[in-house]
């Protein structure tokens, strides 16, 4: 497995998922949203198995601003204002080769081999 985990320090969820693969002694490499983000590669190729650009943003992030700027800005403009914002994305965002998961779904980890 090449596990890759998308997220911040402060987040729970993000911290839950370090702990899975830690625990259970599985490799990873962390990214910090705050510090990197994500490539555009790295987005299209989780948002495409995660059901598109629109799955990928937190409904919950409290900046309900940019929130309803992401959503109402032209479509050709959307994908680098997210990228300009990572925290918008819901985390982690756990890669595994091709396969990725967004938020903790340690039901669908255990399947990965």
């Amino acid at each position: 497995m090449n596990i890759q985990i998308f997220g911040t320090k402060k987040c729970n969820d993000t911290k839950k998922a370090e702990r899975f693969f830690k625990e259970r002694g599985i490799k990873y490499q962390f990214i910090d949203m705050k510090e990197k983000g994500m490539s555009k590669g790295e987005f299209n190729a989780v948002a495409s198995v995660n059901g598109g650009m629109e799955n990928m943003i937190n409904p919950d992030f409290k900046d309900k601003d940019l929130l309803a700027l992401i959503q109402y800005i032209a479509p050709e403009d959307k994908l680098d204002k997210i990228l300009e914002n990572p925290q918008v994305i819901k985390t982690p965002v756990v890669r595994n080769g091709k396969q990725s998961t967004l938020g903790y779904h340690p039901e669908i980890w255990k399947t990965w081999s």
